[in-house]
């Protein structure tokens, strides 16, 4: 029962009563360049937790280093890595157990999930992941992306089982792009007995698009965002987290939410 108690606590802190969570992900500078716009993890982590954010996805760098920054929100450290941008390989590996994360006061773990390619490694690395952290009560969440950062592979249909795949194998929380329209995600969401969080992914064309398919996944049983580069990359950092915790967890319209953008960051 003690143990039950634990993970809940872990999984509420990070989703409000409301069951939807603001994520803000700041775990990209172990892979690809985040200057200049993440010269300043400190003041980002300030900017977010002030604004409203409710979890930062991080690695272990960030997380070590600016505890104080971090502050009362819920932390989930990446677990996992692959080579860089200089080698653009996708063959990633555990790199951080569960004790790791216990010893950051962390809240849940994160990897990846690339079901199509590299022959499953990466389901792999779930399910050794789930199955340690099983004894930890520690949530993991999986970041489930069909084909890694092929958009070839991004169908609606091969997200949906993708999603799906990432529940079989032990993950708690999915993390996955959005499928395009609120019916497809709507049957994503149904099928997958787990809280389903969209992924920013790249930087969009416009605040409002960004703001519109966060409304959309919600609208379809969506439990919140995971974005990091439409955040920290976005001139008015205080704002944009400010416009996407008015849609999560006050129900605003994407065209409301964007007058948060009108206050000073």
């Amino acid at each position: 029962m003690h143990d039950k108690i634990t993970q809940s606590r872990r999984m509420q802190s990070i989703f409000r009563q409301d069951g939807r969570a603001l994520i803000v992900a700041m775990d990209h500078g172990s892979y690809m360049n985040v200057l200049p716009q993440a010269a300043d993890p400190g003041g980002i982590i300030d900017k977010v937790r002030e604004a409203g954010a409710d979890a930062l996805l991080t690695t272990f760098g960030v997380a070590k280093t600016f505890a104080r920054n971090i502050g009362d929100m819920s932390l989930i450290l990446r677990s996992d890595g692959s080579g860089s941008g200089l080698d653009k390989t996708y063959e990633f590996e555990l790199r951080y157990a569960v004790e790791n994360a216990l010893r950051l006061n962390a809240d849940a773990v994160a990897c990846m999930g690339f079901p199509g390619i590299n022959q499953g490694q990466t389901l792999h690395n779930i399910a050794e992941l789930a199955n340690t952290s099983l004894e930890w009560n520690m949530p993991v969440l999986a970041e489930m992306m069909p084909g890694a950062f092929d958009p070839a592979m991004h169908t609606p249909e091969n997200i949906k089982l993708a999603a799906r795949i990432g529940v079989e194998v032990g993950a708690d929380i999915i993390k996955t792009t959005y499928t395009g329209d609120k019916e497809s995600f709507a049957e994503l969401t149904s099928g997958v007995y787990a809280p389903v969080v969209v992924l920013g992914g790249s930087r969009k064309e416009s605040e409002e698009d960004l703001l519109r398919m966060v409304h959309d996944s919600i609208q379809a049983g969506g439990a919140g965002v995971a974005v990091g580069r439409n955040v920290w990359q976005h001139p008015n950092v205080s704002g944009i987290v400010r416009a996407l915790a008015a849609v999560i967890h006050e129900g605003a319209s994407p065209r409301d939410a964007m007058g948060e953008l009108q206050t000073a960051a």
